[in-house]
């Protein structure tokens, strides 16, 4: 049975993903928006086929863009995913036995597994993201970058998403630059300065971090491919903010 629950998600060019996510969300959620930056492709017609409404807004921001569409919904509880997430079984269980009209939290978190084309990244696992929150008792951060629902009030559910967040190794290395090149912007724009020596000490960190601390050396190469990458990110992202420096 559909629950009382709006899903929200922002969309720009995922004709590729839209139809397996809402899919994945037609069993729990009695309504579904999709919030779509302006995409060019077939996005907006495979949603509306689907049954989602579809409002069109140009790009605000990842938290203001999902922050947009919670006075659109209907419900009060918005469950808020991307379109290249998918609600895993656990998940849809976990929903259906809430009774959202007599619980004492005002969001639910579930546990993400993330994905580079068939492979489970485990180095990633669990990556926790609140999704199913009270849109009356909190709200997605309006801030620069990747945002997240404001809520002191939260239960862990024994659920999970499923994120394909990349295609092959080579999409995340071009995906990359973007987010490497958007941190330091956004890094910068607060204040934040870096050393000669912070490239080389934060990629090394990175790389400590991700083989050593959170066991990488154990999951194979995707274990490997994933550190070095994340190591890269962060060097290059302080090698950036000290070119800002430079050209101030």
């Amino acid at each position: 049975m559909k629950a009382d629950i709006t899903a929200t998600i922002i969309t720009l060019n995922e004709e590729k993903n839209i139809k397996e996510c809402i899919l994945s969300l037609k069993e729990v959620c009695s309504e579904i928006l999709v919030i779509d930056s302006l995409s060019s492709d077939k996005t907006c017609e495979i949603a509306e086929a689907l049954g989602a409404k579809v409002i069109k807004q140009r790009y605000l921001g990842d938290g203001a863009q999902k922050a947009f569409g919670e006075p659109l919904a209907k419900n009060s509880w918005i469950l808020s995913i991307d379109a290249d997430e998918r609600l895993d079984g656990d998940a849809k269980e976990a929903i259906k036995s809430l009774d959202l009209q007599n619980v004492d939290f005002d969001a639910f978190s579930f546990a993400r597994k993330t994905y580079v084309g068939k492979n489970f990244i485990k180095l990633w696992y669990p990556d926790r993201v609140t999704r199913l929150y009270n849109r009356e008792k909190c709200t997605y951060s309006t801030q620069s970058g990747h945002a997240k629902v404001q809520s002191s009030n939260t239960q862990a559910l024994p659920a999970h998403i499923l994120h394909y967040s990349y295609e092959n190794y080579s999409q995340m290395i071009l995906t990359s630059h973007k987010f490497i090149t958007r941190g330091a912007c956004i890094a910068y724009e607060d204040g934040k300065r870096a050393s000669l020596f912070d490239p080389c000490l934060h990629g090394l960190g990175a790389l400590f971090k991700a083989l050593i601390l959170k066991g990488g050396l154990l999951h194979g190469k995707d274990g490997l491919n994933v550190a070095i990458i994340s190591a890269f990110s962060s060097y290059m992202k302080y090698a950036l903010i000290l070119e800002m420096q430079e050209n101030e």
